[in-house]
């Protein structure tokens, strides 16, 4: 194995040219299918039409959508002109796409209708009004200045936007040397796609990374599975989420196997997806093997074509692991262990793991990678088996953050060492395991949520005088969001009060599902709040109102 320097377009192109009709995208619930050559016909139209909309090297495209078919079209056609593509939680709502839009200094905003709870249509004209006036392509927004495009995914059109037709057919007017040109510019280190996180510290960033970050990671992901261009993987994880676009395409990317995509998770779709194509793996974070295994309908399907696939986001339950193992036929079931900063795979159970090793630890360092447990006081390195923070050093470690150069080297120290905020310890086998955080960040079901985020959103309610948020102990999810909120003299507030305050303007999974009203906050001899004292506190005051945490 040896680190490669192709760009996503040169990849995409070597098995258009290698494998032309072999199949490289499936929705099976179509039954739409796209050969390595077709796509990638699709994609050089869509770029010439980016790039006959002003898009060129550098330029920030917003991407706002569930997995549908032409995601991955935008993320490599603005991969070969050298765009980057930023992606966009679907569960955001109003207050959090206008920080990400204002942040990133989004060129171009591409999106669906929306997911059930929220109408990204809407959201759009509510932050851009002026889209209803001006003619495509000469918005000039006064709250947002840079943004100069909104392109519907779709057929349908509204006033303002593109659609991906409309796209398409412009792009027929750019020549190919114009094309050529363009990805002639476009090197392995450049920024290719930007992905918001809240990090270890404070607001979300933009974590800026290149062809050659997250080709690799997903290369390298591949070859610690055994995949060969036979393989199928399922894809039921998010593509705005590092799981998606890097574990999952990226792997297939790099081995020329075909992706089987769902548009969005339904464990029902997941599998007859991988009974109808004969899926030889599956991704997911363990509440999706959970579902799926748990389906009325599980035993219907004909799952023995499965092999290996990746359990991640969150701690994966030994129970679970056994069980996808044995009912799913998944013999090889890995975890792999990082974070959007680390492209995201730093360490990464294999094949050659036993089960024991693959249920109880995230396994050793990724090739080409250097780990280190550090003491967070001295900075040396930890014995075998001595708890400190996980550091890596390598291809994977991010550009930095965009425009947050402060919070860069809060994150990479001077030596390079992408510093991850997470305790863990190395064995005597040099495997890796986690054992907690030094961050505050709450991980729920594979999402990370930055408890400041949720706090300063509330501080803005009538009647709170103070708020801490913390993770609370969840069985399904890992971690849920709890708040514990100090109200003002005399104000009275429910718990139901502050869900309805945070609906439709943060996402679901942000919104406290426990809140609990205290007079004070635990505090340290310097007066800095206890958050693991909640944490406790939250399990004692559920557990007196006689609820468990599922």
């Amino acid at each position: 194995m040896e680190l490669q320097e192709k760009t996503l377009g040169q990849w995409l192109e070597y098995w258009a040219e290698t494998t032309p009709g072999k199949e490289f995208l499936v929705y099976s619930d179509r039954d739409l299918r796209f050969s390595w050559k077709t796509f990638n016909e699709r994609v050089d139209r869509m770029a010439k039409g980016m790039l006959s909309i002003g898009i060129e090297k550098g330029t920030h495209v917003g991407i706002w959508a569930t997995n549908v078919p032409d995601w991955l079209t935008f993320l490599y056609a603005g991969a070969k002109i050298g765009a980057v593509l930023v992606t966009i939680n679907t569960n955001y709502k109003q207050s959090e796409l206008e920080y990400l839009a204002k942040d990133a200094d989004l060129h171009t905003l591409c999106i669906t209708e929306g997911v059930f709870d929220g109408n990204y249509v809407d959201m759009v004209y509510t932050m851009l009004p002026e889209l209803r006036e001006m003619q495509r392509g000469f918005l000039k927004s006064e709250r947002f200045p840079e943004i100069r495009n909104v392109v519907y995914i779709g057929q349908e059109k509204f006033r303002g936007m593109y659609n991906t037709p409309e796209l398409l057919l412009l792009g027929e007017n750019v020549s190919d040397s114009m094309l050529l040109e363009a990805k002639g510019r476009v090197g392995c280190h450049d920024v290719v796609n930007m992905q918001y996180t809240s990090g270890t510290t404070g607001f979300p960033k933009g974590v800026m990374l290149t062809h050659y970050n997250i080709a690799n990671n997903g290369y390298f992901t591949g070859e610690g599975m055994g995949f060969t261009t036979a393989d199928k993987l399922c894809c039921c994880v998010p593509l705005f989420h590092c799981f998606g676009v890097t574990l999952a395409s990226m792997n297939v990317l790099t081995h020329g196997c075909t992706q089987v995509m769902v548009e969005r998770f339904d464990p029902l779709v997941v599998l007859a997806s991988i009974h109808k194509e004969r899926c030889t793996a599956l991704y997911g974070v363990p509440t999706m093997f959970i579902a799926e295994l748990n389906h009325p309908m599980f035993d219907m399907f004909d799952l023995t074509s499965l092999r290996t696939g990746i359990m991640a986001g969150s701690l994966c339950p030994e129970e679970v692991m056994r069980s996808v193992t044995e009912k799913m036929h998944i013999t090889y079931i890995t975890s792999v262990y990082g974070l959007t900063e680390s492209s995201p795979g730093m360490t990464h159970t294999t094949l050659d793991d036993s089960f024991e090793e693959r249920c109880t630890t995230v396994g050793k360092a990724y090739p080409f990678t250097s780990i280190m447990v550090k003491n967070p006081e001295t900075g040396e390195e930890c014995a075998v088996n001595e708890p400190g923070e996980i550091c890596c050093k390598g291809y994977l470690v991010m550009k930095g953050y965009y425009k947050n150069p402060e919070a860069t080297a809060e994150t990479i120290d001077r030596d390079g060492w992408l510093h991850s905020g997470d305790v863990g310890i190395k064995d005597e086998k040099g495997n890796y395991r986690i054992t907690g955080r030094i961050k505050d960040m709450i991980i729920r079901g594979g999402e990370n949520i930055y408890p400041r985020e949720i706090e300063d959103y509330l501080y803005r309610m009538d009647g709170i005088k103070d708020i801490q948020v913390v993770g609370v102990a969840s069985e399904k999810y890992g971690e849920e969001v709890g708040a514990f909120i100090i109200l003002h003299d005399g104000a009275v507030l429910t718990e139901e009060e502050v869900k309805d305050f945070c609906r439709g303007q943060i996402a679901r999974h942000k919104i406290p599902r426990y809140i609990f009203f205290v007079s004070h906050f635990p505090l340290t001899g310097s007066g800095k709040v206890q958050k693991f004292k909640l944490r406790e506190l939250s399990l004692e005051l559920l557990a007196g109102k006689g609820i468990v945490p599922a």
